[in-house]
């Protein structure tokens, strides 16, 4: 890891006491932690890879307190990290490198969910709500949200705005970026901008909240947020298919899209993996036909829909005629029997953190490729870390429709990088993006310029010069330093 910087180190002693004293003036003494042993779960992310120091960590509860923190942090230069449910896999969202000494800002506290707007189909929200909480209150008010994560319970809302998250139901809904309608945002030094009336058209110039969602934490601190919601689908149905290799899957999944407009996902994972879960999460093979590659579909529609698993049963009947051979399938429509079959997929994480308990944390690389590579990409990625790391352990899940892969590499050492290079280039050189939906954070940092060309690198440093010139706002994440 990055060693704080010397300039930093030299100016925290002067700067610590004093500060903290104005930030406890700001929040209330109870919500300046500086214990070590209070602060050390907001220094280390989710994977365990990236961990560092705070001077502090700082938990508003309103957007005017966060006025008095930016104000107070960039009057003597302090960097800030802001922070969500902390469930990043980039290393985003904790003090790390140039962080280290920083103020953590988690803004767990700002929990505020606004009764939904009815005649729109729109809420307000503070950052720090939960996925979870958001979809259980615009549910009771008979609406849902477009976008789904697994780490649904921890999530917040201020962190998946930050990161673009993208999740489970990109495919028919979109990203973060499609749902957030307005954001009010803090700048670094203070300022607060905001614009949560909800239009739908408004032609006024750039899209700053357009801009600020998946800036990771660089450009401004979001504390509210207006969302975009969906009508609820009720009429849901979920299958898992066999497929013999990865060509047959992508061709699959777009015979599923062409026939089925209710599809709401479609997530791919292996045989290896699949092993790997009915080993470490007490869950069975869907079927006893042993296939290479399964694909999980949900369709959902609406009251009245005919019958969703009879017609995502037909749709598998027509794509194993025509378009590929199926291996075998199974289709479930009540409720457990749906989450058991979701299980199989959501339960990677969980089964790859596990084994990662015992051989290594995983080098967790979330990318993307056009449909048509994803055959070459699945078949070469084995090759490219057997070689260089021959003992790894390698496993592959994602969301297929969307071409996002999530690639875990198990073995080599958490600062051990030569895997990562590898994979991300291999990425790259088949016209791929180096992340999908989790950020680039600290983590992927390094072949942003890779990714994205010098042009564009140089144009998204100037818009972090344009709002935090002095560069308080998380340093040391997405842009090289």
């Amino acid at each position: 890891m990055t060693e704080p910087t010397a300039a930093l180190t030299a100016r925290e002693p002067a700067l610590h006491a004093p500060l903290i004293a104005r930030l406890r003036a700001i929040v209330g003494h109870a919500h300046v932690l500086t214990d070590p042993d209070v602060r050390r779960s907001y220094e280390v992310d989710w994977t365990g890879r990236f961990r560092g120091e705070a001077s502090a960590v700082v938990r508003p509860a309103s957007a005017d307190e966060v006025v008095e923190i930016l104000r107070a942090c960039h009057e003597v230069r302090v960097p800030v990290v802001p922070q969500g449910g902390n469930t990043g896999l980039v290393g985003g969202g904790v003090p790390v490198g140039e962080g280290v000494g920083a103020i953590v800002l988690s803004l767990l506290r700002l929990d505020q969910l606004e009764p939904v707007d009815q005649s729109s189909g729109q809420v307000t929200v503070g950052a720090g709500v939960t996925l979870a909480a958001l979809q259980r209150g615009v549910r009771a008010a008979g609406w849902d949200f477009g976008v789904d994560l697994g780490a649904r319970d921890s999530a917040t809302i201020g962190g998946m705005i930050a990161t673009n998250a993208g999740g489970l139901r990109l495919l028919r809904y979109g990203g973060m970026r499609q749902q957030v309608i307005g954001v009010e945002a803090v700048l670094a030094d203070g300022r607060r901008m905001a614009r949560l009336g909800g239009l739908l058209k408004d032609n006024t110039g750039y899209d700053l909240a357009g801009l600020v969602t998946g800036s990771e934490g660089t450009l401004a601190v979001v504390t509210r947020a207006r969302l975009r919601l969906v009508v609820p689908q009720p009429a849901r149905a979920v299958a898992v298919v066999g497929l013999r290799d990865v060509a047959s899957a992508v061709q699959a999944i777009a015979g599923f899209r062409a026939i089925l407009p209710a599809l709401d996902a479609a997530e791919v994972f292996f045989a290896d993996g699949l092993r790997l879960v009915c080993e470490r999460c007490s869950t069975r093979m869907p079927f006893s036909t042993d296939a290479q590659v399964y694909v999980l579909l949900e369709t959902a529609d609406g009251p009245g829909a005919p019958d969703p698993g009879e017609t995502l049963s037909e749709a598998i009947a027509s794509i194993g005629s025509s378009v590929v051979d199926v291996v075998d399938a199974v289709v479930a429509t009540e409720p457990a029997a749906r989450s058991e079959l979701w299980r199989l997929r959501e339960a990677h994480t969980e089964a790859v953190n596990a084994l990662g308990a015992e051989i290594g944390r995983p080098h967790k690389l979330d990318v993307t490729l056009p449909a048509a590579r994803i055959p070459e990409f699945v078949e070469r990625v084995r090759g490219v870390v057997a070689s260089i790391a021959p003992t790894a352990r390698l496993v592959l899940f994602g969301h297929l429709a969307d071409g996002n892969l999530h690639v875990n590499v198990l073995g080599p050492a958490p600062d051990d990088e030569e895997v990562d290079d590898a994979v991300l280039r291999l990425v790259v050189e088949l016209d791929g993006s180096i992340s999908a939906e989790h950020g680039i954070g600290r983590a992927k940092r390094r072949w942003l310029g890779l990714d994205r060309g010098p042009v564009a690198l140089a144009t998204m440093q100037a818009i972090r010069d344009a709002f935090d010139p002095q560069g308080i706002l998380n340093p040391g994440v997405l842009l090289p330093a």
